[in-house]
């Protein structure tokens, strides 16, 4: 997956063009804790609707010139397509407007990005939102797929069914990842994520929308409360290490509730436009969307994905990794992350620097999208942005931006 790539080095990155493709806005929820949270009663289609209306307000932008929008989703049956397009509907966008729904496992919601910078790129929209929704309270699943019988114990489809936790273990162990390590690294994801909400760091980036509690009495009698749900409930205070340190592991080896990333629910979404239809409308241009690619590595390692794609998306922007000021990698788990940042000689200075998906939660199919919203508040002006994520499977993702 190339992106919307023509710029082979920095100046060009930075230059402006009429064809470019921009963002006007990023935003998102905050995220719920799966399964007891904010979100925990309300399905996806419930969060979409409520973050579509307020994400159509706070923009301004006019819902006639949305002329497709593409959500990433992982759990919902057939990609949640029937749904989040009537999602789309009930918050306001016209049925003009096309929708698709996108599953490529954790990068789904930077999948559904790069699908709406491409179709502005070669001419087939003008404007779009790419974005992600997930309830993984409503739509968790613990079932593993099964093999075709007639394939026998195919080892190339069996590498693919390996529980995610268990791939983490494998970096783990061929890279010599310690227990330790991990846990230091996840408390500094907490700890960063914990300044960030007391410092109002994501006031900006989080829409405030309505949820509903639904609960049930011992006679069968069920109440439902709607609350305002505006602050990320994973992160907590106090994380530190020995802490835990003393948490049991998960899967026989390393890899524990608190050095992995949580279970959660919320939705993202990035609004974005050609410039010349920007500027002809006075809309504001945040960013500009340089490039994003997806690269495959052997399933069993999956968490090694952006040690691949980091380098693939830079090689062909013309860039290194001294060029890019703040980078956003998934925290799937600590070891992969880890791993994936030492590999690439990312500066921890510069990783993550509000915490990542460790403290904040993971709702499978808005991480990507969520990183813009993170992202684009951490940058100042003329500075380069990259985020990455590791892919079920075995693939990675990567993608950059400029602020303007």
């Amino acid at each position: 997956m190339g992106g919307h790539i023509k710029n082979n080095n920095k100046k060009d990155i930075l230059s402006k063009h009429p064809d470019d493709v921009v963002i006007v806005a990023a935003y998102r929820t905050a995220i719920g804790k799966g399964f007891k949270g904010s979100f925990k009663s309300v399905g996806s289609e419930y969060i979409l609707t409520e973050f579509l209306k307020e994400f159509l307000a706070k923009t301004k932008v006019d819902p006639n010139l949305i002329e497709d929008v593409a959500m990433g989703n992982v759990l919902n049956q057939a990609i949640g397509a029937t749904e989040h397009r009537g999602a789309c509907l009930a918050a306001g966008i016209p049925y003009t407007s096309a929708f698709i729904g996108i599953n490529r496992f954790c990068s789904s919601g930077l999948m559904a990005i790069s699908d709406i910078a491409n179709k502005i790129a070669v001419g087939e929209i003008d404007c779009g939102i790419g974005g992600g929704i997930e309830s993984m309270s409503q739509y968790y699943k613990s079932t593993i797929p099964q093999i075709d019988p007639h394939l026998g114990e195919d080892e190339h489809v069996a590498s693919c069914l390996i529980p995610m936790g268990i791939t983490n273990e494998n970096v783990a162990n061929k890279y010599n990842i310690s227990r330790e390590k991990q846990d230091e690294f996840s408390a500094n994801s907490y700890n960063k994520a914990e300044n960030a909400i007391s410092s109002g760091a994501f006031k900006d980036e989080i829409l405030p929308i309505k949820s509903i509690i639904r609960t049930e009495d011992e006679n069968g009698n069920i109440t439902e409360k709607e609350i305002l749900v505006d602050t990320d409930e994973g992160p907590r205070k106090g994380v530190s290490a020995s802490g835990l340190g003393k948490l049991p592991p998960a899967f026989g080896g390393t890899t524990t509730a608190g050095n992995a990333s949580q279970i959660s629910d919320g939705a993202a979404a990035v609004l974005l436009m050609k410039r010349s239809l920007a500027e002809s409308k006075g809309y504001p241009i945040v960013a500009k969307f340089v490039a994003a690619v997806a690269v495959g590595v052997p399933p069993e390692i999956m968490g090694v994905g952006p040690a691949f794609a980091i380098p693939e998306v830079l090689s062909r922007s013309g860039l290194k990794v001294d060029d890019i000021d703040v980078f956003e990698i998934n925290e799937a788990f600590a070891a992969q992350c880890l791993y994936s940042a030492e590999q690439c000689n990312v500066p921890q200075d510069k990783l993550n620097i509000n915490g990542g998906a460790i403290a904040l939660g993971h709702p499978l199919g808005v991480t990507g999208a969520r990183q813009y919203a993170t992202i684009l508040r951490l940058l100042k002006q003329g500075q380069i942005g990259l985020t990455s994520m590791c892919i079920g499977t075995g693939m990675g993702a990567a993608s950059i931006l400029v602020k303007e």
